[in-house]
């Protein structure tokens, strides 16, 4: 990171990291905690040049542009816990993308409580690399498929995916109750609010976002059913409000859950809420290659599948 602090001009060239980003926030990324207003007043007053040219704040940057920085000062932050760096199971990687099997509690970036992620470890664990960028987000509580950019151009390209409905992603949820449809097409809006405590949640509300949700019976047992979820927006906690607001919550969940089960089924084995990333079908982003990426139920969910084998009768499916 460059020290943009010092009384001198600072001139930097644009790697292929940058390809296409908007200048105006390359430049609150690289001068964190530098007001919004500041950094667009030095494009206004064309302070920033690029190539010895004024542009405005939607001026795409291309590789191989030299900017033009003038002296910025930034706030001292206080000194940060090192974070440790960490490599987490691939289930694809080549020049443009990495795929990782993200585990149950950890969270895909810092904030919130939460020193880091996902994207601090794998940056510390690849000192080398350029740019590594998070395409969507996992619930922390959630494991399976995560998708990192490794180009800017990838990025964009699979942020527009994921806006779009380009990429098919599903995923493996155990909830409380008799799922009786085969398959069940879900419409139910969601609105986001915060609670008296400042937590985030969401609930389903006439003027909230179109969100939907298809849900696949793959196996009931008595008391429990096992569904696949297929995402076609990405609302948040888009699958638990869905499932919760039909009376099947997920088992485990500590925000839309039934509290009084999720504790016995803690004495059970179950210590985690039970939803799992398991698939994602897209085109790549640059090769536009067919991708087909699984990811088999971790140990705990499995375990706990067994234990409802054995215990309760199967009603629907087969046992995993």
């Amino acid at each position: 990171m460059k020290d943009l602090s010092k009384d001198s001009v600072t001139w930097l060239e644009v790697g292929d990291e940058a390809d296409g980003q908007r200048i105006d926030n390359f430049l609150l990324k690289i001068a964190k905690g530098v007001p919004k207003s500041h950094i667009y007043r030095i494009l206004r007053s064309g302070e920033v040049r690029v190539n010895k040219g004024r542009v405005g704040a939607e001026y795409r940057l291309q590789p191989g542009d030299t900017l033009r920085i003038p002296p910025i000062r930034t706030a001292e932050r206080p000194a940060q816990a090192a974070v440790p760096a960490r490599n987490f199971e691939v289930a694809w990687e080549d020049e443009a993308l990495i795929v990782v099997d993200k585990p149950c509690g950890v969270a895909v970036h810092g904030g919130s409580g939460v020193s880091f992620g996902v994207i601090e470890q794998l940056r510390r664990a690849r000192p080398l690399a350029k740019f590594l960028e998070l395409a969507h987000r996992l619930d922390r509580e959630t494991s399976g498929l995560l998708v990192v950019a490794k180009k800017r151009a990838a990025l964009t390209r699979l942020h527009d995916m994921f806006r779009d409905g380009g990429i098919n992603k599903r995923y493996l949820a155990l909830v409380k109750g008799r799922w009786r449809n085969e398959l069940q097409h879900v419409r139910l809006p969601l609105h986001k609010y915060l609670t008296a405590d400042g937590e985030r949640r969401v609930s389903v509300d006439a003027e909230g976002k179109a969100a939907h949700s298809i849900v696949r019976l793959v196996a009931r047992w008595e008391n429990f059913s096992l569904v696949e979820v297929e995402l076609r927006t990405g609302r948040t906690h888009q699958i638990r409000v869905h499932l919760a607001h039909l009376g099947f919550p997920i088992a485990g969940d500590d925000k839309y859950g039934d509290f009084a089960l999720n504790k016995v089924l803690q004495k059970a084995g179950l210590g985690r809420m039970f939803l799992h990333a398991a698939s994602l079908s897209l085109q790549h982003p640059l090769s536009q290659a067919s991708l087909a990426l699984e990811s088999p139920l971790p140990a705990d969910l499995r375990g706990f599948i067994e234990q409802l084998n054995k215990n309760e009768k199967l009603e629907y499916g087969q046992a995993l």
